[in-house]
Order: C-alpha cells, then structure tokens, then sequence
C-alpha cells in the first residue's frame, strides 16, 4: 500500500461471522467443561477420571483449533503470504498435539478399566479421521510450507488439499457427535429418554459442535471473502513458474 493509503478493509459481514464463529467455538468449550465437571467429575490424568480429558481433547484440537485454522487465510487477508500460511500450520500442528493427547487419555483408560478398544464405529470414524489429518498436515508441510515443490505441483495439489481440508472439519465434527451420543448411551442408560439434564446438556453442546462447523462452512465457501492474493504475490508466483517450469515471462 502507499503511503497515506487507508488500511484494506475487510468485506461486508466478514467479520461478524467470523466473531460469532469464535463465541460459539468459546461456548462449545466452555460447554464441554461444564458437562464433564458437572456430571462427569472433572478432568485428572492417572486416575478414573482420565478418560474425561478425551472429549475435552477433542473438541478443543480436533473442532475448535482446527476450524480456527481453516480461517486463517479469511481473518488474516492483508498479511504476508508466508506469514498466514505459518500460523495455518502451526494451528493444525497444536490440533493435532491435543488430538494426540486425548488418544492417549482414552487408550490408556479402557487399559486401565479392562475395556476393548476401537470397536465402536465412533472409535473407527474418529482414529480414521486423526490418521488423514495427520497426513494432510505432513502433505500440506511438504508441498506449501518448505521449499521443493515445483508450481505445477503445488497448483494440482492444492484444490485436493482444500476439499479434503474441509472434509475432514466435518468428520470431525461427526466423530465428536458420535462420541457424545456413545457416552450418553452409556452412562445415562434408560434415563437418557426422560430428558435428564445431563443428556440436554450434551445435546445442547452437539448442537453447537453443528453450529460452529456451519458458521465456519459458510465462511469458508463465500466466494467474495476468499483472501486476495497480494500484487507482490503474485508477481513471486510468476518468477517461481518461471525457474521451475522452465517458462519465458512472456508466456
């Protein structure tokens, strides 16, 4: 920008939808916490209550990081290129770190417990998606956070990495609602029909699970908030197609 310019402004309801995308993420959270220290007895590593800090892993890496992380190139859309797409990385990467410490807490429970693992399709459907997570995030690594890859490459790669990006923000989500309704299933037994407070309450932080991945989903998908690649950036692109492809700038 030159000098005396006035600061790039962001698009009608941008932010407004991103604000509420953040609320309900701070909601969900704090919903989560609510339901296990309200009912569940809290969270403790070592003792009967480890298996607790599995859906408080969950949600925060796997749902609220992770969209979080989807919305960098929306929120930040003026900053360094390079810039956006470290902190992108590095919020998936912390995601995936809390994701792993909540796969920790629930094996290491039904060892303790005696209890057989990865038999429900909750367990399928979640493991399924931290695997293709972990591998977006090493492929996503690879092709656009280091050097190496050639124009052609990253350009065939990245519509793949952005669908499958999204994908798995919504199995995420699925697996979260699944492991909400497993649990209920089993604590609650035949009282969950009668409307106990404790199932209302872990439906109402279902809800907002579905919430927070339509507000995210929306922003996401609106053409005009795409962030706009830079006059520099765009001119870098065209001298790296140049030395990797082996093009004249003239075409």
């Amino acid at each position: 920008a030159m000098d005396g310019a006035p600061p790039p402004s962001s698009p009608t309801g941008l932010s407004a939808f991103v604000a509420v995308s953040q609320l309900l993420g701070l909601t969900l959270l704090a919903t989560t916490g609510a339901w296990l220290g309200r009912y569940r007895g809290g969270v403790a590593w070592h003792s009967p209550l480890q298996f607790n800090a599995h859906p408080l892993c969950m949600v925060l890496g796997m749902v609220f990081l992770q969209g979080d992380a989807l919305l960098v190139y929306r929120v930040f859309r003026h900053e360094a290129k390079r810039s956006s797409r470290a902190l992108h990385a590095l919020l998936h990467g912390l995601a995936l770190v809390i994701a792993l410490v909540g796969i920790i807490a629930v094996f290491e429970s039904h060892r303790a417990k005696g209890i057989p693992d990865m038999y429900s399709l909750h367990s399928w459907c979640g493991m399924a998606t931290f695997v293709l997570y972990l591998l977006q995030w090493l492929l996503g690594c690879g092709f656009f956070l280091f050097p190496g890859a050639s124009f052609s490459l990253r350009g065939w790669y990245k519509p793949q990495h952005i669908f499958f990006g999204v994908t798995l923000f919504i199995l995420s989500i699925t697996s979260c609602l699944l492991g909400i309704t497993e649990m209920l299933l089993f604590k609650l037994s035949d009282s969950y029909s009668h409307f106990v407070p404790e199932g209302i309450l872990a439906n109402t932080l279902g809800v907002l699970l579905v919430a927070f991945g339509l507000v995210v989903g929306y922003v996401l998908t609106r053409e005009e908030w795409k962030r706009p690649p830079l006059a520099e950036e765009l001119a870098l692109s065209m001298d790296f197609k140049t030395l990797t492809e082996g093009e004249s700038p003239g075409g």
